[in-house]
C-alpha cells in the first residue's frame, strides 16, 4: 500500500511538472508587451515614460523608508521598554515639539512628492508643435484610426485582433491550438509612426467608454463617445510597443489590443506610400453594378471582420444585448431603413459611415438579406444606393 501511495504521488508530480514545464515552455516575453513574472513597469521608450517610471521608484523608495523608520521606532519601543524590563509608561499628555515634527515633516515629504509629479502630468498635457496627428476611435471591439495631420494625413484603417479564434476557444470549447508569444496583443493592422517624432493621438469612441494604453509610452487615455480627449508620445526607440484597451467595454474587451510600430524616417515614408496605394487600390467606383453573388462574397468578409462580434457568425445575436439578424424585421423590410440604420448607428451600434466605404456597407447588407433564413424581396444593395444615403 505504502509503495502504491509513493508511486501515485511520484506519478502525480511528474504530471504536474511536465504540466509546468510545458505551460513554461509556452509562455514567454512579449517584445514591446508584458513580460513573464514581471515586478515593474514595462521599460520606458519615451521622456514621459521615463519620467514616470523615476517618480514610481521615488515614492518606493519614501513609502519603504517611511514603513522602516515608523515600524523600527515602534518595535524599538516595545522591545527595549516594555514593562517587563521595570519601564514605566510616560505620563505627558502633549508637546509641542512633536506636534511641529509631526506637521512640518509629512509636509515636506508631500512637497517633495508633488513636484515632480505635477510637472510630469503637465508635460503630459502638451500636445502643441506634433509632427503627426492620429485619431484612435474606440469601437466594440476594435480601433479605427485616421492620420489626420503630418505625413500620412489621409490614411485610414481598422485595427483588430489578430489572435486565431482557435487559439482562444470558447466557453465550454477548449483552444485547439497552442498560444503565440503575442497572444491577445497582436492586430492585423499596426499603427505605424516615425522614431523620434512627436505623435499627438486623439481619442474618441462610437459606442462606450474604451481606453487607449501603450505602458511602453507611459500613455493611457480614456477614448469616450460625444467627446475628444488628446495626448502624445515620442517614441525614441525603433520596435513594436503593445497595449490594451484597459476600460472594461463588454463582453469581448480582452480583444481589444493597441500595437503601434516604431520605424525609421524612411521606412515609415516607404509604409505611407504603400498604405495609400492600397487604400487607392480598394477604393471602388460607387457607380458600378454589383452581382448578388459578387456582393455577398465580399459581404461575407465585411461581416465576419465588423459584425460577427456582436451578432454572431450563425446570426442569432445575443439576446438581451445584440439582436438577431436571422429573421430580423428590419433586415427583411425596406432596404433604406437598413441602410440608414448601418450608417448611423443605433443605441450601442456604432455609426459605420466614417468606417467602412459604401461598397463594404452594401455588399454587408447584401449578405444580410440573403443569408440564414432571410429571403428579403428587396434583396440588393447597390454601393450607389448607399451613396445617396449619405447626403
Amino acid at each position: 500500500m505504502k509503495h502504491a501511495k509513493r508511486l501515485l504521488s511520484l506519478m502525480l508530480g511528474t504530471s504536474l511538472w511536465a504540466t509546468g514545464a510545458a505551460s513554461r515552455a509556452v509562455v514567454v516575453d512579449s517584445k514591446g508587451g508584458p513580460a513573464v513574472l514581471e515586478m515593474n513597469l514595462q521599460q520606458p521608450v519615451t521622456q514621459i515614460a521615463q519620467q514616470i517610471y523615476s517618480i514610481h521608484n521615488l515614492m518606493m523608495g519614501i513609502c519603504l523608508t517611511i514603513f522602516i523608520v515608523v515600524f523600527g521606532v515602534m518595535f524599538y519601543s516595545i522591545l527595549r521598554h516594555r514593562k517587563s524590563l521595570g519601564h514605566k509608561a510616560a505620563t505627558f499628555h502633549e508637546s509641542t515639539t512633536v506636534e511641529i515634527a509631526w506637521t512640518v515633516v509629512p509636509f515636506i515629504i508631500v512637497i517633495a512628492m508633488a513636484l515632480p509629479a505635477t510637472r510630469t502630468v503637465v508635460a503630459m498635457k502638451d500636445t502643441s508643435n506634433a509632427d503627426i496627428t492620429i485619431k484612435a476611435t474606440g469601437m466594440q471591439w476594435k480601433w479605427g484610426y485616421d492620420y489626420l495631420k503630418g505625413e500620412g494625413e489621409g490614411i485610414s484603417f481598422l485595427s483588430n485582433l489578430a489572435t486565431p479564434r482557435a487559439q482562444i476557444g470558447s466557453p465550454g470549447v477548449a483552444p485547439t491550438e497552442a498560444r503565440g508569444e503575442n497572444y491577445l496583443i497582436e492586430v492585423d493592422n499596426e499603427v505605424v509612426v516615425p522614431v523620434n517624432k512627436k505623435v499627438r493621438l486623439i481619442t474618441t469612441a462610437n459606442d462606450v467608454i474604451h481606453s487607449w494604453t501603450i505602458p511602453a509610452f507611459g500613455v493611457k487615455q480614456d477614448a469616450i463617445p460625444g467627446f475628444v480627449r488628446d495626448t502624445w508620445f515620442k517614441a525614441e526607440k525603433i520596435g513594436r510597443y503593445r497595449g490594451q484597451c484597459v476600460e472594461l467595454c463588454g463582453k469581448e474587451h480582452a480583444f481589444m489590443p493597441v500595437v503601434v510600430n516604431v520605424v525609421s524616417d524612411a521606412d515609415y515614408t516607404r509604409w505611407v506610400d504603400r498604405k495609400k496605394k492600397e487604400m487607392a487600390a480598394l477604393a471602388d467606383d460607387p457607380a458600378k453594378v454589383w452581382t448578388v453573388d459578387e456582393l455577398k462574397q465580399r459581404g461575407a468578409k465585411v461581416y465576419a471582420s465588423n459584425c460577427a462580434v456582436c451578432h454572431q457568425v450563425t446570426g442569432k445575436g445575443v439576446p438581451g444585448a445584440f439582436p438577431a439578424l436571422d429573421g430580423s424585421a428590419v433586415v427583411s423590410g425596406p432596404k433604406s431603413a437598413q441602410i440608414h440604420l448601418v450608417l448611423n448607428g443605433k443605441n450601442v451600434m456604432p455609426a459605420w459611415k466614417t468606417v467602412l466605404s459604401d461598397t463594404d456597407i452594401a455588399a454587408a447588407i447584401t449578405y444580410t438579406r440573403n443569408n440564414w433564413s432571410n429571403k428579403s424581396k428587396e434583396n440588393i444593395v447597390q454601393p450607389a444606393e448607399v451613396l445617396a444615403a449619405r447626403k
